[in-house]
């Protein structure tokens, strides 16, 4: 009887350790799922329903969506280590959603837009031509002051004209100047003048005035002191950087690289100048064409022809240029021609170099 209640009692403890032991296991297994049931349950801090934030205006850009709060409940019983680590392993989300999303920080619309001092500045910064390249330097030798007497043969609308043109150049290694004319029988058809000074560059404008046949004169100002480009007969302006040239200097500045470097002039070669005109300003790009025997005066005369093209779509001149070594590369010969088909040629007729110390 002893061993029977022994035995009775073993198994009573037996029994009695299995369901009280296994649910145990089953609680803490049951922990498990109601942790991860427990993220997706609502927040429950009172203080977020409490205050709701005002509303305000919607932004122009459509907001990003706004990241879900993660809810942090009341922790209920200790979460397992393998939770612990699935935690601390989960991600952040980005911060740039949230604060890009919200219309409480203003942000969004400080990163879209500039600082106000900006945007001012930009509004008040004066519209100008897109600055040149820098001038090429090259080394310029100008010829001496001399007085250039031409024979000038013109189609005007179709009739031939013939009249007679001149052009002074003085310089004394400082200053220069440039003066010329051609015209028909009583009638000037064109004037032009330039002064200036001689720098690292060479032949630098100061002014340059132009007058054609029934039109008023022009001035282009070469402004040294505020390094700018400007004209009377528009508004357009470009920076000054040195080596820019008006229509007249830039024969006398091809005539200085011609003694000064004259390995610059290569059939094929080109020289790029920007040259001012009288409303605006563009860059030539002078070829040269090679080596050329011209007539000049009844003589034939070995010249460098070097020649302009404007853009295409340009209603600007073309200009063809004729410089003779063996006179000093002074322009023996100079052709304007207009889109139209109409030119002006000036052929030298007589040549008055002044007299050096």
């Amino acid at each position: 009887m002893l061993a029977v209640s022994i035995l009775l009692h073993f198994v009573t403890l037996e029994w009695a350790g299995v369901n009280i032991i296994m649910p145990s296991w089953r609680d803490r297994n049951q922990t498990v799922i109601t942790a991860q049931l427990r993220v997706a349950q609502p927040a429950s801090k009172p203080a977020v329903a409490a205050t709701p934030k005002p509303a305000r205006p919607k932004p122009t850009a459509k907001p990003r969506p706004k990241a879900k709060p993660r809810s942090r409940p009341a922790p209920v019983a200790p979460p397992e280590p393998a939770i612990i680590a699935a935690e601390q392993a989960a991600p952040e989300p980005p911060a740039e959603i949230e604060v890009a999303g919200s219309s409480d920080t203003g942000i969004e619309t400080a990163v879209e837009l500039p600082p106000a001092t900006e945007a001012a500045d930009m509004a008040d910064a004066p519209v100008s031509a897109p600055p040149e390249p820098d001038a090429a330097h090259y080394k310029v030798l100008l010829p001496p002051s001399a007085d250039l007497k031409y024979d000038v043969e013109a189609l005007r609308e179709g009739q031939m004209v013939y009249g007679h043109g001149n052009i002074n150049w003085q310089s004394d290694g400082i200053r220069y100047t440039v003066n010329g004319e051609a015209g028909i029988l009583f009638f000037s058809l064109l004037n032009f003048a330039s002064t200036g000074v001689i720098d690292d560059f060479g032949v630098a404008p100061v002014l340059y005035a132009e007058k054609r046949f029934r039109k008023s004169e022009t001035n282009t100002h070469f402004q040294r002191e505020r390094n700018l480009i400007s004209f009377s007969a528009s508004t357009a302006s470009y920076p000054r950087k040195g080596g820019e040239q008006d229509r007249a200097s830039i024969i006398w500045q091809l005539a200085g690289i011609g003694r000064g470097d004259s390995e610059k002039f290569v059939p094929g070669a080109e020289i790029d100048f920007f040259v001012a005109g009288v409303r605006d300003g563009e860059t030539w790009r002078i070829r040269i064409i090679g080596e050329e025997e011209i007539d000049i005066d009844g003589d034939k005369v070995s010249a460098w022809h070097v020649v302009r093209i404007p853009r295409a779509g340009s209603y600007d001149q073309k200009l063809d240029i004729w410089l003779a070594p063996q006179q000093q590369w002074y322009p023996v010969k100079l052709r304007y021609t207009e889109t139209n088909g109409d030119y002006l040629d000036m052929s030298l007729s007589n040549l008055t170099v002044a007299a050096t110390n």
